[in-house]
Parts: structure tokens; C-alpha cells; sequence
């Protein structure tokens, strides 16, 4: 159903319009006092970070970043428009408007103090039987709090057009597992920081500092044996460890202890005929603890999560504790965002699509979009060509390859049809309340899907939205129209830059089909082996080299980055690279293109409009934050990890083995 906002419907333009070519990269972002075969990262965006200081509010700022930033003013601009109509009650336009407006208010929030989690506080302090602790379990649940585990629809790994139910470990404040087991100076220094965030917390509340800080000592020892009993990030990325199907009695056999049949009733949903446990171990733990622990500390770990997944949105004292350990203490901010910002980003999370079909209509060009189908298409040749290349996979699993990436679906800009939003009631009284109905609206979305077919019409993604993502069970690669602006696209850029940026990017996520977790699903989005034992083999010996080449990378001193965790995503930049680089040689036609644009020659073009992308300057505790729980290597390594990897990147430069980078061609990691 398309949702209207003032409009009839968001109507885009798909004729064809003719674009004037002009330069787009320019020296002053560049360090030419930096050898590019010693440093080409720094060669490439040194004077873009100095032009471009790390802000007070930010732990990382980039030119992805930049682009994010000016996004947040264009969608500023739409919600303070629909804000601005005083729009009938129960419009879109009024949700948008008043779910802002009760946001910024705060004066209110601040006067109603911990008011609003009241209820929530209530609940869980009634508690007085065993039976009801399930109930408030399920009570939190259905407000997207995942108190225990996260509970919600997902495909089916091995029948990926039908949706089953799925739980997956959670119950932590602390952004992984390995924070609270870890015994580096680091780690022992952000728990101190925690108990301290949780000891606040519970003073907020009307707790006196001692009994606060043993109430924190609670928290910490449940969360602890949660992390004890969590899978790490290595083991989640193995999707055959992660699926274990099973029906109610099978969960209840795995788990024990803990009374699934009724936490599914007050969930208000059909027993799911079957769930995916990602964790079985830790489900399994979840049970134990169900059994064993007392009431009081129950009622205290969950008052903790409470007060954790609401301190943001409550006043400024809750607000300014969570920025202490969140902002500071984990990621080196200085000073918080301004509040604008923060709740934009609730409300876009609210109303994402209502807020997609403004932003698409306002700011998407139709050609955008007619220039990213051809250049998908292009790519996916290039692919292709590449498959047809290798000369270590046999010519059945290159059949296969080839299969699937012919059944690639890309999705571009924005949904085919809109999310209907006529359910959720949103008003200026309550901020606290406003992103609780919502969460409730998405959990009741979330939960209808279960026992149906799969939609394979719906993003996860808001056009709104500055990134990209490869589905594997579905098999698909979407780009939502916001990361078509510079630095990834230039509408009236050169090809060269074109096919280095976006092209790099659309050739990742086709890659992510065939990194080390994507190549494990077959075309139609089945977790299956199509490969031969021994193909299997060489790509895994050939991914090593990746892995090795960046475990090598010193993030911080004594900090090593973690090549294993981040694979899927190296793999994914070293084989976009090439397969854009492929694609974009294909456009010539076997003609040389002499031009020099900005200076540069148009290979030159390729590899500098690639690097920018990951121009960024990034405080230290991020970058030790990030190394632990993030996927993707830090920007530096985007570019100086897989370009040395290319020998089309020596040859633009005139780069040999004299460059500080430089890799011999028999220890080049070359997959896809």
C-alpha cells in the first residue's frame, strides 16, 4: 500500500536525462608529500583529514560520515516541513511531525523526570511468584527490549521463501562478550566504567549510592554469565553453527527450565511450528538462570534493562549518563550530538519509510537511478568474466557461480510499494511513549510474518538510508537511493570515478555472494554446498593469504586488527575492486582513454575515487571499540589492504617492488 503524505503518491520520473560531464576530484584533498606506494591512503585523502578535523561529537568522521551528515539536514528538513502542516490527526505528516516535536520538547521530559518508565519499573517490582516473571519477560519483549534474547522472523536458512521463527542471544549493555571476560587494562577499565553507568543508573531511580552499587554488582554478575555462556563473533558468522531448527518440544528440550509455551501466549502469538536457535548454549544457560536465581536478582537485572534501553529518551540526566559510557568511556566523544539529530534518527526509525517516500521524491534524481541499472548491470558482466578467468575452481562450481550470480536481485532507490502505517498512533504528549508504540507497531510487523512466504518485496533498508547491503537468502544486493550522492556517485561524474566508487561498491556486495559466508548459500538463497571439496579447498587456502595480510595491520600499539572477523568484508572490497575494474576496462571497448581529468589519468581516477570513500579521521577507543565488534576493517585498511593486492593499481601508479606495499605476485590474495 502506498502510504500518502500530502501527495497522491511518491511519483519518480524514470525518463532518461542527459548529464554534462565535470571534473570532480580535486588535488587539495590529496598529500602529495606522501610516497603513494609507502601510504596510498594517506597519498589519497591526507589533505581531506586535515581539511576535515575530527568534531567533538564524533568518535569517527569520514567522508561516508560527511555524506550521513548532510543526509540528517536533507531528512531535517522534511520532518520539520511535515511538522510545520499541522497535518490532520492520523496522517502520516502529523505521526512525523508530533513524534519530532515531542522529541524536542524538552522541557516536558525533563520535568516528567523517570516518569514515563514507571509502568515498566512497576511490573517488574510486583513480581512476586516465579510464574510472573515470564509474563514481564514477554511484557518487555513485545516492547523491543530483549531482555534475555532477541525473539523474532526470520527466512528459513534451508527454505528461504518461507518464514519460521528465530531467537538469538542478547542481555548485554556492554557491546560484546569479550568486555566481559577479557582481563586487559582496557577491558578491566571500561567494566569499572560500566558498574559506574548502572550505579548511576540506579540512583536516578531513587536508589542511595550503596544499595545502587550493589544493585549494579547484580546486573554485572548476570551479565557475565550471559557472556560466558555467548557464542563470540567468529562462531556467529558460521551459518551452519547458527542454524539449529527445531519445533516447541525441541526447544523446551534444549533449553529446560524455562516455560516457552507461556512466554509464547503472552507474547500474544501462535506457537511458531519452528524456531531457529542461533545459540543453543546460551539459550540453554538462559534456562539454568530461569531456575536457580532468586527473584530479587531477576527483578534487579531486569529493572537494569529497563533503565538501559530507555536512559537516551528520558531527561537529561539519564541522558547525559548514557553519553558517559556509551559516547565517552567506549568511543572517545567528547561532547553529545546535538539533541536534533538523535531524535531524527528515532524518528526516521519510527516512520523510516513515511519519511523514505519525501526524501526519494525530493532529493532522488530519476537519472541516478537509470545510470545505477546500467552500471549493476555491467558489473554483474564483469563478474562474469571474472568467474570465466579463474584458474583454480573447476568448471562445474564455475557453472554454479555463474548461476547464481545471474539470479542476483537488485533493488535500487527505494521500495516498490510502502509500508502502511495507519496502525500506529503517535502523539506530542509523550517522547518515551511514542518510541514505545513503536516499537510495539514493529514487534506486532515482525511477528505477522511468522508461518508465511517470505516478502520478497520488502527492504531493510530506508531510501533514507546512506548504505548497502547483500541479502544472502534472498540473494539479493540493494542500494537505497541516499548512497547516491558523492562520494560514492557522481551523476555528473566521469565513468572512471563512477565505476571506483559505486562500481566498488555494487561489486562488493555481489562479492558478499561469494565471500567466506555468502558462498555457502546456493542461487535461490538456500544454505546448501555447490561447491566441489576441492574448489572449497583452494578458496579457503586463498582466503587465508586475507587473513594473514590483515592480522598483520597494528591498529594501536600492541593491537593487532582481526583479519578472520573482518574476511567476509575484505574479500567483498578486493573482489569489488576487481570486478568494477573488469567492468569498467569492458566500457572502453578496447579503446584507451588518454583524458587526464583533474590531472589525472583515468586508471589514476579508478583507485583515487575508491580510497576516498574511506577518507576518516577516528579517535583511538573507537578504533579499539571497532576492532573488536566490527566486520569491516578500519578505512586506512580498506584501501592500503587490498590495493597492494592488484596489480592494475602498480601499474596506474608506476609503482615496483621498491614500494613500501608492495606484495609479490605469488603471495597476492587474488579469489574473485
Amino acid at each position: 500500500m502506498v502510504v500518502t503524505i500530502g501527495l497522491s503518491s511518491c511519483q519518480v520520473s524514470t525518463k532518461e536525462e542527459k548529464i554534462e560531464i565535470k571534473p570532480v576530484f580535486s588535488q587539495a584533498d590529496m598529500d602529495f608529500n606522501v610516497d603513494p606506494g609507502s601510504n596510498f591512503y594517506e597519498y589519497a585523502n591526507g589533505g581531506w583529514r586535515k581539511q576535515h578535523p575530527l568534531p567533538d561529537d564524533k568518535s569517527r568522521f569520514g567522508s561516508f560520515d560527511l555524506l550521513s551528515e548532510d543526509n540528517k539536514e536533507k531528512v531535517k528538513s522534511i520532518i520539520e516541513s511535515a511538522a510545520a502542516e499541522k497535518a490532520e490527526k492520523g496522517t502520516v505528516s502529523q505521526k512525523i511531525g508530533d513524534f519530532y516535536a515531542s522529541g524536542m520538547d524538552v522541557e516536558s521530559i525533563n520535568k516528567n523526570g523517570h516518569a514515563p518508565i514507571k509502568p515498566f519499573l512497576n511490573k517488574i517490582n510486583a513480581i512476586e511468584q516465579q510464574s510472573q516473571l515470564v509474563d514481564v519477560i514477554a511484557y518487555l519483549q513485545r516492547h523491543q527490549m530483549n531482555p534475555l534474547f532477541h525473539f523474532y522472523s526470520t527466512p528459513d536458512q534451508k527454505n528461504s521463501t518461507h518464514t519460521i521463527a528465530g531467537i538469538y542471544q542478547s542481555g548485554l549493555g556492554m557491546p560484546d562478550r569479550d568486555y566481559y571476560l577479557e582481563n586487559n587494562e582496557d577491558s578491566k577499565k571500561l567494566r569499572k566504567a560500566y558498574m559506574t553507568y548502572l550505579t548511576t543508573l540506579f540512583t536516578l531511580i531513587g536508589n542511595n549510592e550503596d544499595d545502587a552499587t550493589k544493585l549494579a554488582d547484580v546486573c554485572m554478575s548476570f551479565e557475565t554469565r550471559f557472556a560466558k555462556a555467548s557464542n563470540s563473533r567468529l562462531e556467529n558468522r558460521d551459518p551452519h553453527k547458527t542454524y539449529n531448527k527445531v519445533d516447541l518440544d525441541g526447544l523446551n528440550e534444549m533449553t529446560k527450565d524455562f516455560p516457552w509455551a507461556q512466554f509464547i501466549k503472552e507474547m500474544g502469538i501462535e506457537v511458531p511450528a519452528e524456531i531457529n536457535v542461533s545459540q543453543p548454549a546460551f539459550i540453554a544457560e538462559i534456562g539454568k538462570m530461569y531456575k536457580k536465581e532468586d527473584l530479587k536478582s531477576w527483578k534487579t537485572y531486569l529493572n537494569s534493562v529497563v533503565l538501559r534501553k530507555t536512559a537516551a529518551a528520558l531527561s537529561e540526566d539519564f541522558v547525559n549518563a548514557s553519553f558517559a559510557f556509551y559516547g565517552q568511556a567506549l568511543s572517545g566523544k567528547k561532547v553529545q550530538e546535538p539533541r536534533w539529530k538523535t531524535v531524527l534518527d528515532k524518528t526516521n526509525g519510527a516512520l523510516g519509510e513515511a519519511v523514505g517516500q519525501l526524501f526519494v521524491a525530493e532529493y532522488f534524481p530519476p537519472a541516478a537511478k537509470s545510470r545505477m541499472d546500467k552500471l549493476v548491470e555491467n558489473l554483474r558482466i564483469g563478474f562474469g568474466q571474472r568467474i570465466d578467468q579463474l584458474d583454480w575452481m573447476s568448471d562445474g562450481t564455475k557453472q554454479s557461480a555463474h548461476e547464481k550470480l545471474d539470479a542476483i536481485r537488485v533493488k535500487i532507490g527505494y521500495p516498490s510499494k510502502w509500508r502502511d502505517y495507519s496502525d500506529l498512533s503517535i502523539n506530542k504528549d509523550s517522547y518515551l511513549e511514542n518510541i514505545m508504540k513503536s516499537n510495539q507497531f514493529d514487534f506486532e510487523f515482525d511477528m505477522a510474518k511468522i508461518g508465511k512466504p517470505v516478502d520478497q518485496e520488502e527492504w531493510f533498508m530506508t531510501p533514507q538510508t546512506v548504505n548497502a547491503y547483500y541479502n544472502p537468502v534472498a540473494n539479493e544486493i540493494v542500494f537505497p537511493a541516499a548512497i547516491l550522492q558523492p562520494p560514492f556517485f557522481y551523476l555528473d561524474g566521469d565513468d572512471a570515478v563512477n565505476y571506483g566508487a559505486i562500481g566498488v561498491v555494487i561489486g562488493h556486495e555481489m562479492t558478499h555472494g561469494f565471500d567466506d559466508q555468502g558462498r555457502q548459500y546456493a542461487k535461490d538463497g538456500n544454505l546448501k554446498d555447490w561447491w566441489t571439496a576441492e574448489d572449497a579447498e583452494l578458496f579457503n587456502a586463498k582466503t587465508q593469504i586475507l587473513v594473514d595480510q590483515f592480522n598483520a595491520f597494528e591498529v594501536l600499539p600492541g593491537v593487532f586488527a582481526n583479519g578472520q572477523l573482518s574476511l567476509g568484508e575484505n574479500i567483498a572490497d578486493v573482489g569489488g575492486l576487481m570486478i568494477s575494474y573488469q567492468a569498467y576496462q569492458n566500457s572502453l571497448e578496447g579503446k584507451e582513454n588518454t583524458e587526464l581529468i583533474d590531472g589525472f589519468s583515468d586508471k589514476q581516477r579508478f583507485f583515487l575515487a575508491y580510497s576516498r570513500v574511506w577518507a576518516q579521521n577516528v579517535r583511538d577507543k573507537e578504533i579499539a571499540r571497532l576492532t573488536k565488534v566490527d566486520v569491516h576493517s578500519l578505512g586506512n585498511n580498506r584501501v592500503n589492504g587490498p590495493l597492494p593486492n592488484i596489480q592494475e593499481w602498480y601499474d596506474a601508479f608506476n609503482l615496483n617492488e621498491t614500494a613500501e606495499l608492495y606484495i609479490a605476485p605469488e603471495n597476492r590474495a587474488r579469489i574473485w
